[in-house]
Formats: structure tokens, C-alpha cells, sequence
């Protein structure tokens, strides 16, 4: 009876994809929820693009960034090193923590609207509207990269006019 209990579970439970085994899903394709750091944006209110390269010396390229509270900004990340990487948009807190994940969890499911997996010498995007004014951070969160620094900021300054 145990054994058919969880073989019941383990059939309705959805399959992901494991964390580094293929691109994410886009951000269309993800359900969008919201988070510290903003939401899913539609590829179609874009109103910005920033390109991003990501390297094997564990860095990003360019590393700081500003945004506009209410812009959607479409990340076009290209993988320019010889192994995986992957770009992840957060705080500070929840990208440590995940990081601790993935470092115990190598092989952890999960499929966000906020993060792609690039394989070598191609591109991913992420579009993503920052409804939420503050400072956060993109990283790649594949074991070890994070540690060894790759990371950088994201600086969403105030609407014009918003109450501070």
C-alpha cells in the first residue's frame, strides 16, 4: 500500500527540469508571480534591453546595474566561457540562500521566470518588469560560481514622484 502511495505521488507531481540539465523556460512560459525584486515581464512591454556577458574568469560583464522603478527590461545574456552558467536576479538574502542550496543540492528542480542557464557560446534572456524600488543582485548560482564571485548589482532608483 506504501509503495503504491508513493508511486501515486510521484506520478501526479509534475516533472521540472533539474538545475543545469537545460534552459529554463521564458519568462512568458513561466507563471508569473511576485517577488521582493519585481515580476515576469512581457517581452512585448520591453522598454529596455541590456546585454550581459558572462564568463569563465566567474563574472559578469557589465556587473552593475541601474534601472528605472516600472521599467521591463529585456537581459540578453550571452555565455561567452566553455561551461554552463546562469544568471539569477534577487536579493542579496535570497540569492545566498539559494546558493547554499544549490551547493548541498547540485541537482535541485526549479524553473523560474527571474533566472536562465546558458550553455557555452550561446545566448538566453530574461525579460523582467522591477515593480519594486531597491537593491538587488544577479548571480550565477551553478556550484561553485557564486562563491568564486559571480555576481553583480541591479540599482532600481524610485519612480519620479514616488513617496519615499
Amino acid at each position: 500500500m506504501k509503495s503504491t502511495l508513493l508511486l501515486a505521488f510521484f506520478l501526479a507531481v509534475p516533472l521540472a527540469h533539474a538545475h543545469g540539465d537545460k534552459k529554463h523556460a521564458p519568462a512568458a512560459e513561466a507563471a508569473a508571480k511576485q517577488t521582493a525584486w519585481g515580476i515576469a515581464g512581457k517581452p512585448a512591454q520591453a522598454t529596455r534591453t541590456i546585454a550581459l556577458a558572462m564568463t569563465d574568469a566567474m563574472r559578469f560583464t557589465p556587473d552593475t546595474l541601474a534601472v528605472q522603478e516600472g521599467d521591463t527590461v529585456r537581459f540578453v545574456v550571452r555565455n561567452t566561457g566553455r561551461m554552463l552558467h546562469e544568471m539569477v536576479i534577487g536579493t542579496p538574502a535570497e540569492l545566498a540562500k539559494h546558493a547554499a542550496l544549490m551547493a548541498r543540492f547540485p541537482n535541485m528542480e526549479h524553473d523560474e521566470a527571474y533566472m536562465v542557464h546558458v550553455e557555452p557560446g550561446t545566448t538566453g534572456e530574461i525579460v523582467w518588469h522591477f515593480n519594486r524600488a531597491g537593491s538587488f543582485e544577479l548571480a550565477c548560482l551553478v556550484a561553485g560560481h557564486y562563491e568564486a564571485g559571480m555576481r553583480g548589482t541591479i540599482t532600481v532608483t524610485p519612480k519620479q514622484g514616488a513617496a519615499k
